[in-house]
């Protein structure tokens, strides 16, 4: 059985784990239990009613949060109009060069944007960006016609999120040098994106229970 460090045993002294806070109280909490000397990430942990198993109850989707995630992202665009590209500010932007990177293991980038009629293009490396979850798709919101518009909500923090097999969601929701109302905004923003988009075979409820938490802490419940 993995053990935890005496930090994070103090820590988790703090929290009530039979106890689901109102979202303020869990952020104020969530603000002083950071003990990591380098500014980690807030994580959120959504566990659904949702069935992996059936195509009617799968999730995936995009949302901007409101503050970001306060991570930078490096961003690639596969197109023939590489100037567009670099103009919207697109951290790499070609079509064979970044081929030929691909194929020769080279990622620096961590997200790829296409248009629909570049997508088929990227059939050779499909194997490749595959496993790194970095094939564009519509579904993820980097197939896209507008690419400008595209790298702008990237970098704004545009963010995907998807269930995974067994029923949760997991993201990161901003930095805990946010103030506590970024944070706030930001969770109730994403967890609106989750109900916007609620599977249409799940009856009833979509959430059954929502865990906040930064960087090597334990989770703290929050009421959903």
């Amino acid at each position: 059985m993995a053990t935890h460090g005496k930090k994070y045993r103090e820590s988790a002294k703090a929290v009530d784990l039979t106890k689901a806070y109102p979202l303020s109280e869990a952020v104020a909490l969530l603000k002083k239990s950071g003990y990591t000397k380098f500014d980690g990430s807030v994580e959120i942990a959504v566990k659904t009613f949702a069935d992996a198993k059936y195509n009617d109850q799968m999730m995936r989707g995009t949302t901007i949060l409101p503050h970001g995630t306060g991570k930078s992202k490096r961003i690639a665009v596969f197109t023939s109009d590489e100037a567009e590209a670099k103009k919207a500010w697109a951290d790499i932007a070609g079509t064979e060069a970044l081929l030929n990177d691909i194929k020769a293991g080279k990622f620096n980038f961590d997200i790829l944007l296409t248009t629909p009629e570049h997508i088929r293009d990227l059939a050779p490396v499909a194997k490749q960006l595959g496993p790194k979850g970095l094939m564009p798709s519509p579904k993820a919101g980097t197939v896209v016609a507008n690419i400008p518009q595209a790298v702008e909500e990237f970098k704004k923090g545009k963010m995907e999120f998807k269930l995974d097999k067994t029923g949760n969601i997991n993201a990161a929701v901003g930095k805990l040098s946010f103030t506590e109302t970024q944070i706030e905004e930001n969770i109730r923003a994403f967890l609106k994106a989750l109900e916007d988009n609620k599977p249409a075979g799940v009856k009833g409820k979509l959430i059954k229970k929502v865990f906040i938490a930064p960087t090597m802490w334990p989770g703290i419940q929050i009421e959903a």
